[in-house]
């Protein structure tokens, strides 16, 4: 209800990690403000565009290289992107091989999708939202891969404002907290982790994508023009407490 339906009437919006969890929250809210939607992630056969919403869901790994190449290039335009595409592999992540996956994931994945984009981006004037996390901030004990990958999107969305500047693109970043959805599935499910985290959690309620959508949409529309760079936390007041 913030913003006008048709506010990105006749834009094309490009969402990776988009068929579940959070990503599926801010293809759908983008959605239902008039752009046309292409929705990448895996299991893309079994999405379902809520509503009649137009969404084009597409199986896409951000690792293959080629196979982002040709997604980017389908659509006669591209006027937004956000990188949602992300994965945790909790007590895993100590494994160099699996440090390595989720890296290649969430940090090169959404370097890989900038680059690519930023063509067609600077041909619109379009705009770029990352996905970090408060763990961009601090660390996490059993998570050191998904930390530093998260971790490194904060600087990476920094340093691309400054170069994507130039071609009139903005880039910024959520960074969630505890969002109910299935990554953090298990500290959900575990009331030994879940009461803690609400105790400290100053709103005392988990995230919903839709709190992620919201502030991505801020970022997208024309209220946030003179802001790049920026990492905006949704995150409940977790890491002030």
């Amino acid at each position: 209800m913030t913003y006008q339906t048709g506010l990105f009437a006749g834009k094309v919006a490009l969402v990776t990690g988009a068929t579940t969890g959070i990503g599926a929250g801010i293809a759908a809210e983008i959605a239902r403000h008039g752009a046309r939607v292409v929705a990448v992630g895996l299991g893309a056969d079994k999405f379902e565009a809520p509503g009649g919403l137009d969404i084009q869901a597409i199986e896409l790994d951000v690792n293959d290289d080629d196979a982002v190449k040709d997604v980017i290039a389908d659509p006669d335009r591209l006027d937004l992107v956000v990188n949602c595409a992300g994965v945790v592999r909790r007590v895993e992540e100590d494994s160099i091989d699996v440090f390595e996956k989720v890296l290649a994931i969430n940090l090169t994945g959404t370097m890989r999708v900038c680059t690519h984009a930023r063509e067609k981006l600077k041909a619109s004037g379009g705009f770029i939202v990352n996905t970090a996390s408060m763990l961009s901030f601090f660390g996490g004990g059993l998570v050191p891969a998904y930390s530093a990958s998260r971790g490194g999107v904060a600087p990476l969305t920094k340093s691309l404002a400054i170069t994507y500047a130039a071609d009139g693109i903005r880039i910024n970043a959520v960074a969630p907290g505890w969002i109910a959805t299935p990554l953090p599935q298990a500290p959900q499910d575990n009331p030994a982790r879940a009461g803690p985290i609400l105790d400290r959690t100053p709103l005392k309620r988990w995230g919903t994508p839709a709190d992620v959508a919201a502030a991505t949409m801020f970022l997208l529309s024309p209220a946030a023009a003179f802001m790049t760079g920026v990492v905006m936390p949704v995150d409940g007041g977790y890491p002030v407490a």
